[in-house]
């Protein structure tokens, strides 16, 4: 345990590394998540309408395991923040998520382009629903599909 403990501490030099690194902030006057950008950096909203969302990412070298396959963390992130942008399109505060359902058919490789489409199901009393779809744009192969419930208040912002 020491020893795995020790492979994964975090030097000085990494750490000034990671200090240095510039992550905007994705919502306007909230400061700049270190998570969000590192997660999210790359992502291209291809056409957005109500209740629709469908953008486009290139696998990073950052969010891939040892196989150069993303990282499964990384596909479920994705279907979160995708599936919660897809109510912000309908004009719904942000809500906190309840439950995913991910199913990952293939692999994702290193460098292969996703398209990630979100739609918004329904909603019932503050619950919402969306349904994710990331598929390899240029195979069309489904990666993942994910269903994505969340809980919060229905008020339009709009």
């Amino acid at each position: 345990m020491e020893r795995a403990k020790e492979a994964l501490r975090v030097g000085g030099e990494e750490d000034e590394a990671v200090e240095r690194l510039a992550v905007g902030a994705h919502r306007e006057g909230e400061e700049a998540s270190f998570y969000e950008g590192f997660a999210l950096r790359g992502i291209r909203v291809e056409r957005i309408q109500r209740g629709f969302l469908s953008c486009s990412f290139t696998v990073p070298p950052r969010l891939t395991d040892v196989k150069g396959e993303m990282a499964a963390g990384a596909i479920a992130n994705l279907v979160d923040e995708v599936g919660a942008a897809a109510l912000t399109s309908e004009g719904h505060h942000i809500k906190v998520s309840v439950d995913m359902n991910i199913a990952f058919v293939s692999p994702a490789k290193l460098g292969d382009e996703l398209e990630i489409r979100s739609r918004v199901l329904g909603h019932k009393g503050g619950y919402s629903g969306t349904h994710v779809l990331l598929r390899n744009k240029i195979t069309g192969q489904v990666i993942a599909e994910g269903r994505h419930s969340l809980f919060g208040n229905l008020k339009s912002k709009i």
